[in-house]
């Protein structure tokens, strides 16, 4: 089933760029400072996203098993992204109906930092094939693929996802 092109992903290009075309199943809501609801294309500062946000999964089944990927398609800069992708965090073994907190930290979070343009930062959301899988920590954070890990993982295609845009915070902005 093909996404409308009105979808926030697609509009985005996440879809495209990051991973491919995918029907959400789960919901997954991401919170920063327990009041910050990370919405599709809304602009979070840098300095309201330094600490690691909640990230909780509803609707997939007490049984299964989710890896979340936080990354960055636009690094160093959106013009010339020869870094894509930058990945912030990485998560696997979240049971069904918790939050990212229970899983397994494979790669540690670190706190978006954009110093040219603005970035996406996305958040993709996969179901484990069998129960607990842990995946190898990728050798570097930049030329990370989303894809690429899926495949080595053994992953479905995504189950939810979401992104913000940030960019550097100049000294008037952070007032």
């Amino acid at each position: 089933m093909a996404r409308l092109s009105s979808d926030p992903l697609t509009v985005g290009r996440v879809i495209g760029e990051v991973i491919d075309s995918f029907n959400p199943s789960v919901k997954m809501m991401v919170t920063y400072n327990s009041n910050k609801l990370v919405c599709n294309g809304h602009e979070l500062f840098p300095s309201a996203v330094v600490s690691k946000p909640r990230v909780e999964v509803q609707g997939g089944e007490m049984r299964s098993f989710f890896t979340l990927v936080m990354t960055d398609p636009d690094a160093p800069g959106p013009s010339d992204p020869y870094l894509r992708e930058h990945v912030h965090w990485v998560v696997t073994d979240i049971p069904g109906t918790t939050d990212a907190s229970f899983g397994k930290e494979v790669v540690s979070y670190e706190s978006p930092r954009p110093s040219i343009g603005i970035h996406r930062f996305v958040f993709v959301l996969f179901k484990q094939k069998r129960g607990q899988s842990v995946a190898a920590a990728p050798l570097s954070r930049d030329r990370f693929s989303t894809r690429g890990f899926a495949q080595e993982n053994d992953l479905d295609l995504p189950v939810a996802a979401v992104y913000f845009n940030a960019q550097r915070e100049t000294a008037a902005r952070r007032r």
